[in-house]
């Protein structure tokens, strides 16, 4: 294959503030739904699009914005449906999102490797915008349910794109920083959206407008589209006889030698986004219960708290596994994460002193993951195949995660919204993490693949 023709240094910077960027944003969708699923569950129930009995309804997708009228203390048996249909709905929002993520992975990554990274970058990030901002209008929790479902497609497929784009354009020896700063992107986008939360608290009767600040980056998706250069890697590639734009299908990575890898590049992936979606995420719907509309600000601090860590966890994610070793690195995270869950959940509650500092930590070392992950899966694809293997890894563990979630909500419920003792059942997740990395290749000292 000829050899890529080298980007500019400026080149380089363009494409890694770019893919940060949108990365950054998509932390923004992903923090959403956290911070306003039990208001918009109340305003829904309060209007009448929403009970306790019957908790989904297709009808409901043509229903019309109604807000009651009737004043939230004259609701009889508010609280007692809340406890019954705001784990529900908040594990049904995340497994749509990630439904979605799952499936935008899938037909974004091909579209990288099939039209360019950036074009198909430039896509995701219109979609997460477009139809975040469209969620301003819903009048019922069906509708929002099908747009959490699209933007989590953008979202999805900003992840394949911006890393393979990303990856190809630095060296080996600058991707573990690479790996990073991609990897701390959403945490930072978590920590910024929560901060506004904070400062603006999140109630039943001002909850949309988080919607409106999700549709900013469709500005970005221009200028990514217009302003940044493509991957000479792919550009290359794609001018190889026998490798060229026409050889890529989504089947390229079910079938061998690469099906192997697709495999564990599964397995891999699933475990972070499970621990993260189905266990950890819940430690902030759990301050919202305890906090609840009197000091909205508590869920806040927690949802800081925890992207805070995570922020800082995934930075240094990439540096880490290329000094202890990509295996290892997994294997140690997935003890101390297990650890970490088992200690906040069973020892602690969301008022107590050193809860927020625990919940630092538990977000520090569970998202150390995904400064990992940007690093590894590429490492496990040669370049034609690269976008859609890493994102057939990434959103077929969303897949699995959406329907652990949805298993997270119903245990919740079973435990009567003791999200201390489900969120126990959920961190074991980790426990299985140490058993899957036994089984994946150690690629520390591999190059990327051409």
């Amino acid at each position: 294959m000829p050899s890529p023709t080298e980007l500019t240094a400026a080149g380089r910077y363009i494409i890694l503030t770019a893919a940060f960027l949108g990365w950054m944003f998509s932390g923004f969708q992903m923090a959403v739904m956290t911070l306003t699923a039990r208001s918009a569950t109340t305003e829904f129930l309060r209007s009448g699009q929403l009970t306790a009995t019957e908790p989904l309804r297709l009808a409901r997708l043509a229903a019309l914005p109604h807000i009651s009228a009737t004043p939230p203390e004259a609701i009889a048996g508010e609280a007692a449906a809340l406890q019954r249909v705001v784990p529900r709905w908040f594990s049904w929002y995340n497994a749509a999102f990630l439904f979605g993520a799952a499936s935008g992975g899938l037909i974004f990554g091909w579209l990288g490797d099939r039209i360019g990274r950036v074009r198909a970058m430039a896509a995701s990030i219109t979609c997460f915008s477009y139809f975040s901002g469209l969620g301003y209008f819903v009048a019922s929790g069906e509708q929002l349910l099908v747009l959490r479902f699209l933007s989590g497609m953008g979202v999805g497929g900003m992840w394949p794109t911006g890393v393979s784009l990303a990856s190809e354009a630095w060296s080996d020896a600058s991707r573990p920083l690479v790996a990073g700063v991609l990897g701390t992107a959403a945490n930072v986008g978590l920590v910024i959206f929560n901060a506004i939360g904070y400062f603006y608290p999140v109630v039943p009767d001002s909850w949309r407008w988080t919607l409106l600040v999700c549709a900013l980056p469709i500005v970005l998706g221009v200028v990514v589209w217009v302003g940044v250069p493509e991957s000479r890697r792919w550009l290359a590639t794609r001018a190889s006889p026998g490798e060229g734009q026409g050889q890529v299908s989504m089947a390229t990575v079910f079938r061998p030698p690469i099906l192997s890898r697709t495999l564990i590049g599964i397995a891999i992936g699933t475990i972070p986004l499970l621990g993260g979606w189905g266990a950890t995420q819940w430690l902030v719907a759990w301050a919202d219960k305890v906090g609840g509309v009197t000091d909205p600000r508590v869920k806040a601090v927690t949802a800081i708290m925890r992207s805070g860590g995570g922020a800082l966890g995934s930075l240094f994610g990439g540096v880490v596994a290329s000094l202890l070793g990509r295996r290892l690195t997994y294997f140690l995270i997935s003890l101390a994460s297990l650890a970490a869950g088992e200690y906040i959940c069973l020892a602690m509650m969301p008022k107590d002193q050193g809860f927020a500092a625990m919940v630092f930590a538990v977000g520090f070392i569970s998202t150390i993951f995904f400064g990992w992950l940007p690093l590894y899966l590429p490492e496990l694809f040669p370049t034609r195949a690269r976008a859609a293997g890493a994102g057939v890894s990434f959103n077929f563990g969303r897949i699995l995660t959406g329907f652990g979630v949805l298993a997270t909500g119903a245990i919740t419920t079973w435990f009567h919204e003791d999200y201390g003792r489900a969120g126990s059942v959920a961190m074991l997740v980790y426990a299985l993490g140490m058993i899957v990395i036994l089984f994946a290749p150690d690629t520390t000292k591999d190059r990327l693949k051409d």
